[in-house]
């Protein structure tokens, strides 16, 4: 369902914004008048930015790698020089590369897990705070996973931990600044096929048969025996965005028909 003015007036920055739970986010964002920074290291994010233009919102992107910290410093610069100011930030990018017994991981894939879905939450918030703290004002909504217990993928599950820690704690050292943090954790999502695939390496027969230990498992441990849609997973972002959830801070909510990871 679509709030009209929800965001209105709101300059908001949505990384991961090319495809899936990120670009429904931001397609959400514009619809309810928010003005958005679409931040993605894929040339797809153009496209979201069209299809919003088109609608008559407004829109940039910022192409650039948010595993680094110069990365996450552009999109903000970005966002400040053509705004004045950054209200919200919602980070999106991260998602299991791998999925397999900790013990088939390599060290560099465990670095690549690491980097993937830990580093561009850290980064970005540490390059939008300094922002919102002269603002005395800002929302920062991270994208965790009921991932942090799970089967054959604990390199993601680990760097999800370290969101929903730093989620908590970053809460609690700037509430006294007027700036709230929470995290939604997804759980299993249907999706369109990835157009940019997380490993474009064709799974081996091991790999199948790991895959589909997690896609059970997933089921297996919703109540409501499901995967969820993008949807659904967009509606508790954008709430949690929104001046709505004004109360909250600290918080983790879990989207995964009643799977609390």
């Amino acid at each position: 369902m679509i709030f009209p003015d929800r965001f209105k007036d709101k300059i908001v920055i949505v990384t991961g914004a090319a495809q899936g739970i990120g670009r429904g986010v931001a397609l959400r964002i514009a619809a309810e008048n928010g003005q958005v920074i679409l931040a993605d290291r894929s040339d797809l994010v153009d496209e979201v930015a069209h299809e919003i233009m088109r609608s008559g919102g407004v829109a940039i992107t910022v192409k650039t790698d948010l595993e680094t910290f110069s990365g996450a410093q552009t999109v903000v610069n970005q966002a400040i020089e053509h705004f004045g100011r950054v209200n919200v930030l919602i980070n999106n990018v991260g998602g299991a590369i791998w999925m397999k017994p900790y013990d088939a991981f390599s060290e560099e894939e465990v670095i690549k897990e690491i980097n993937r879905s830990l580093f561009p939450t850290l980064w970005c918030c540490r390059a939008v705070l300094p922002e919102m703290l002269k603002e005395k004002s800002g929302v920062i909504v991270n994208v965790s996973s009921i991932a942090t217990r799970g089967i054959n993928r604990i390199p993601y599950s680990a760097a999800k931990g370290g969101v929903n820690a730093l989620t908590t704690s970053l809460a609690f050292e700037h509430a006294k600044d007027g700036i709230r943090v929470n995290a939604i954790a997804t759980g299993g999502t249907d999706a369109p096929p990835r157009k940019v695939p997380r490993n474009s390496t064709p799974l081996t027969e091991d790999e199948k048969v790991w895959m589909q230990q997690v896609v059970n498992q997933t089921k297996e441990r919703s109540l409501m025996g499901r995967y969820g849609t993008i949807d659904e997973q967009v509606n508790a972002i954008v709430f949690l965005a929104s001046d709505e959830s004004s109360y909250m801070t600290g918080s983790v909510i879990a989207v995964g028909g009643g799977d609390q990871g």
